[in-house]
């Protein structure tokens, strides 16, 4: 759900930072999901499938991302999606990710949960080069569920400089209304400023379908590395066999 990855650009969300960064596939609207980049110990529910769709505006490119996933096991979440990118009148794709999530401990109202997700991140653009990483989303609810709090770590190997990062990232979601919810994180790698993104979310149909809304920067930037999003993110109830 949703990471960065410093060379080709990345969704603001997707995937991990890659690094905890990740493509935030999850069980109700109330939950973390793209174009958030911290994700939540939370799948999407047993035998059904979400998609998830964005567009990231950014100083000088558009980047355009989808990305389904289902749970086909009941704790399995298979997700795949890809990023393309409009510059100076040319697009291109320019990512394709594949993960793989599965819930360690069940998050419930009050408690806390774990998860544990793995996957790879191809550029075409760059036949040679593949992104591989591995994290732990750790979840806790509070307030029955009114305020969670989310926090990644994990680990990315880059393939283009052959160098392995430490991955982080610590969000939280907080109810303002039964459909509204303000979002907030912050994540990075063991090298470089970290980011932060600040957005709202809001469900349009309970359990179903939902908008959000997200402006990021870099720390320390201004303005350069600034963008803005604009996700949708749709549901189904359990049809798989």
């Amino acid at each position: 759900m949703h990471f960065y990855i410093p060379a080709p650009r990345m969704p603001a969300r997707y995937l991990a930072c890659l690094g905890l960064t990740m493509l935030g596939a999850v069980a109700t609207p109330s939950h973390a999901a793209s174009p958030m980049v911290t994700d939540d110990a939370r799948i999407v529910d047993a035998r059904a499938c979400q998609v998830e769709s964005w567009a990231t505006g950014r100083r000088g490119s558009t980047e355009y991302s989808m990305q389904p996933a289902c749970n086909i096991t009941g704790n399995l979440e298979l997700a795949l999606g890809s990023t393309r990118t409009n510059a100076h009148g040319h697009s291109q794709t320019t990512d394709v990710v594949l993960q793989g999530k599965m819930v360690l401990r069940p998050l419930q109202a009050n408690g806390w949960g774990l998860a544990l997700a793995a996957g790879s991140v191809g550029h075409p653009q760059a036949a040679a080069r593949r992104d591989w990483y591995a994290y732990a989303p750790v979840s806790f609810s509070l307030r029955d569920d009114a305020l969670q709090v989310h926090a990644n770590v994990g680990w990315l190997r880059d393939g283009a400089a052959r160098r392995d990062r430490l991955t982080w990232g610590l969000g939280t979601e907080i109810q303002l209304s039964a459909r509204a919810w303000l979002l907030a994180e912050t994540f990075g790698q063991n090298q470089g400023r970290p980011m932060h993104q600040l957005g709202l979310r809001y469900s349009l149909v309970p359990d179903r379908v939902q908008l959000d809304a997200t402006y990021g920067n870099r720390n320390g930037t201004h303005l350069r590395e600034r963008w803005f999003s604009i996700g949708l993110r749709l549901l189904t109830p359990a049809f798989l066999p």
